[in-house]
């Protein structure tokens, strides 16, 4: 077999291979013969039909088994012979399969090849404060108090600011081209005056109003209102008041603490929430320097970063912005999102995040950094904990889904981040 690796460029790779005639003539006979056991024609035996009718009626599969078959394993004795490691599948061109004749094809392929990360000792980041002063705590607290408001009705009242009412409610509108829509009912609908998706001039229209009152109006949408369906529009409303409520934010006091949780005293609620506070900035400093780590990281690669790793990074940060929708019972066939645009918003970052991974791995490469059966194992443990699943069935569907390797490479970069933080000079704020 001949075959030739030709520099592209830093990363492409173009491997033009030649298999003998001979080897193919071998493979077609091998591959009719298989046929031939298999194969049910009327007027022969099982496993007795002549080669050459073999030939004849399944010339096109036994052709492309051949090439298969032959370019598979021709494809991986070159690579392991000139020892390079492609990413992903070589694409297959100019493929020429005849009887008599060589097998030629051309593979084409990405590789990451190695380089000089750097001094890691001239990393330099500065880590945020983590200190959580007593304003922090206050907004913290008063948040909680917000959340655990309660609506209380109003009796003898008219509906003043600030107000919820119950209403019911009928709406009909008109777009700017004059054509009216159908009459949309509800029975029973809470409206917080002041609420910034309220129609303009609904609060008005319904301050001084009183508990069994209705009242009719029109509203006139402005030309450059957020949804272009109302913009220009009329709607005409109706609104049958049945109750006034009001909202009440409860004090922040010791019955407050005991209330949401198992607090003695408001003491004991106001460390909890420093406590946990104390915890995110933590957290959140150790992603800061972490991610300005990365960032640094990435501009050492001497080359461009391989297309294909690119939008393979693109791919799965569109997958996991859609699962995120699903989550959120958003279809994200039917959300109203500029796909395209999208993915161009993500080019940049992705490239960054391919380009830092790609120093990780050689860090990990020339500090021979390796993760243990047993890490791996713990890894899949802590999964087990989070998903309720063992880590039996989640390490099955990974091997299943070719995903194992995916997680010990991860694993392996962790442990190289950690290599190179505990060199970078880290300075507090």
């Amino acid at each position: 077999m001949k075959s030739e690796i030709v520099d592209v460029n830093e990363t492409r790779r173009d491997l033009t291979v030649e298999v003998p005639a001979d080897v193919v003539a071998q493979a077609i006979g091998q591959a009719a013969a298989k046929l031939g056991r298999q194969a049910r024609i009327p007027g022969f035996r099982p496993g007795k039909v002549p080669v050459n009718v073999i030939r004849q009626r399944f010339k096109p599969q036994i052709m492309q088994d051949v090439a298969e078959h032959l370019v598979s394993k021709a494809v991986g004795e070159a690579l392991l012979d000139k020892g390079v490691e492609p990413i992903g599948t070589p694409d297959i061109k100019d493929l020429v399969l005849e009887e008599g004749k060589p097998l030629t094809f051309r593979a084409t392929f990405d590789i990451v090849p190695g380089f000089d990360p750097g001094d890691l000792t001239t990393i330099a980041v500065t880590e945020p404060s983590r200190i959580v002063d007593d304003e922090a705590v206050n907004q913290s607290l008063e948040r909680l108090r917000e959340r655990h408001a309660r609506y209380e009705p109003v009796d003898g009242s008219t509906v003043e600011a600030g107000h919820t009412v119950v209403v019911g409610l009928e709406r009909q509108g008109t777009d700017k081209d004059g054509k009216t829509g159908d009459v949309d009912k509800h029975e029973q609908v809470n409206i917080e005056l002041g609420a910034p998706s309220n129609p303009p001039g609904f609060d008005q229209e319904v301050i001084g109003m009183t508990p069994g009152a209705s009242k009719s109006f029109t509203i006139t949408y402005p030309d450059d209102h957020a949804a272009a369906e109302l913009a220009g529009g009329t709607v005409d409303y109706t609104v049958h008041l049945k109750e006034i409520k009001q909202r009440v934010v409860p004090a922040l006091d010791d019955d407050f603490a005991k209330d949401i949780g198992d607090f003695e005293s408001l003491d004991g609620l106001r460390a909890r929430v420093r406590s946990d506070l104390e915890q995110e900035a933590m957290h959140a400093a150790e992603r800061q320097v972490r991610q300005d780590a990365l960032k640094q990281l990435a501009t050492r690669v001497p080359f461009a970063a391989p297309e294909s790793l690119i939008e393979r990074e693109i791919d799965r940060r569109l997958e996991d912005f859609a699962r995120r929708l699903m989550e959120q019972r958003i279809d994200p066939r039917q959300a109203n999102i500029d796909w395209n645009a999208f993915r161009d918003g993500q080019r940049a970052p992705a490239t960054e995040a391919v380009a830092s991974a790609m120093v990780l791995d050689e860090i990990a490469r020339r500090e021979q950094i390796t993760v243990s059966d047993e890490e791996l194992d713990a890894e899949l443990q802590r999964y087990s904990q989070q998903t309720g699943h063992s880590s039996a069935s989640i390490r099955a569907r990974l091997e299943k889904d070719g995903e194992l390797g995916r997680l010990a490479a991860g694993l392996r970069r962790e442990k190289a981040v950690a290599s190179v933080l505990s060199r970078a000079t880290i300075t507090k704020m």
